[in-house]
């Protein structure tokens, strides 16, 4: 759910400038899951830009705070959201740690990283939400060491059904800075992407997992 309107049309403004997010509807990607996609979200390339990654921590910390209050710990999911994190902690002045997708499988064989006592209230910090489920993995591993989890925030969903049904599934709120449909239009208003690549996207984010390009 996207909190604030002037926040995301200017999150999607920035994403696009420092080129985050990659626009091919002609030669999609293939994401991890097997699916074919005309986008493709870098979040991690806001860290090389100052400015950017300040509005980004700055926009983020506020939405923690005006949802949730000072939590005792940020809690950030590796790798993508370590750095913005690790941002959003300093700048609210609270301790932060970061999950593993997995504990290690040497040393102490941790799977989270950082202090973290029980019952402890915690925000986690996300880059990108696709099917959330990675992210929810984080939320679990946080559970199991008895934090008590307020809600995530993220950089920017591409707000699929699956994902919203994952997040409802286990009662955690979602809030993000941008989503699909702002960075779409966003696109479109800058003429980004031309009227048919619009179409494509469009028809792509109606049902992800089957789709095929023409």
């Amino acid at each position: 759910m996207v909190l604030n309107k002037d926040t995301a049309k200017k999150t999607a403004e920035l994403l696009l400038q420092i080129n985050a997010i990659k626009l091919k509807p002609e030669n999609p990607f293939t994401w991890a899951s097997g699916w074919q996609s005309p986008i493709y979200c870098d979040n991690r390339i806001i860290l090389s830009y100052p400015i950017i990654r300040n509005y980004v921590r700055e926009e983020m910390a506020k939405q923690v705070e005006a949802l949730y209050g000072k939590p005792d710990v940020i809690a950030g999911v590796a790798t993508g959201a370590i750095g913005i994190g690790m941002l959003v902690a300093e700048y609210l002045g609270l301790p932060f740690v970061y999950v593993r997708p997995e504990a290690k499988s040497h040393g102490r064989q941790n799977q989270i990283e950082g202090h973290l006592s029980p019952n402890q209230n915690v925000v986690v910090i996300e880059d990108l939400i696709s099917t959330g489920k990675s992210s929810l993995n984080a939320v679990k591993a946080l559970k199991e060491a008895g934090a008590n989890i307020k809600g995530m925030v993220a950089i920017f969903t591409y707000g699929f059904d699956v994902a919203e049904e994952n997040f409802k599934s286990e009662d955690i709120e979602l809030h993000t800075l941008s989503d699909y449909p702002n960075l779409i239009q966003q696109a479109s208003d800058t003429n980004y992407v031309q009227e048919k690549q619009l179409n494509t996207l469009l028809q792509w984010k109606s049902n992800p997992a089957v789709w095929k390009p023409e």
